[in-house]
């Protein structure tokens, strides 16, 4: 008998009850901040920016349920903030739409179920770029703590990530037995 996931009424609060709407203000200086984190991380991978300078001026819509984040590539191959009426080249919709299953899905180090839509060769980049860029965060926080205590901090969030992932993936593994057994298909 497959055993429930103590998290298993969160997917039913999720599934009932919209994601509240923030204030617009909200949205705005949490898109500034996701523009800098993503320019900061082009930054330390000069290929990546040399792949956006052929892009300049294009418009990348992402989107997840009524959340939407328009990028504008800019000329020296990082991104700004597109305007609300920018008219997009590519077009990225997150098709799951559950925030557990999301977040299980990074957990897991898989790419989330993506439709895409637009310009393929912005789109082979912007893949490009999912497949080869990450975010050095030891070595930035080397800069703020020291070298030793920002490799025992991340290998404390490495041990934490594992089992979490661990978790999910139980998760995942109990919830197909319990389909398989019940005769659901996922």
């Amino acid at each position: 008998m497959a055993t429930q996931s103590p998290f298993s009424f969160l997917e039913d609060v999720f599934q009932k009850f919209p994601l509240p709407t923030p204030p617009a203000w909200a949205v705005d200086e949490a898109h500034r901040k996701c523009v800098l984190m993503l320019n900061h991380v082009l930054m330390q991978e000069p290929q990546a920016m040399q792949r956006l300078v052929r892009q300049s001026g294009r418009v990348i819509l992402a989107q997840w349920r009524s959340f939407t984040f328009r990028l504008l590539i800019t000329p020296a191959g990082l991104l700004d903030l597109a305007t609300e009426d920018a008219t997009p080249d590519l077009t990225l919709v997150l098709t799951e739409e559950s925030p557990l299953a999301l977040a299980g899905c990074l957990m897991q180090g898989e790419k989330p179920p993506v439709r895409i839509e637009g310009d393929v060769q912005l789109a082979a980049e912007v893949n490009w770029m999912a497949d080869n860029l990450r975010w050095d965060v030891e070595e930035d926080l080397s800069r703020i703590v020291g070298d030793a205590p920002s490799h025992m901090l991340m290998e404390a969030g490495r041990k934490i990530t594992g089992a979490l992932r661990d978790f999910l993936g139980k998760r995942a593994g109990d919830k197909s037995a319990s389909d398989a057994s019940t005769g659901n298909t996922p």
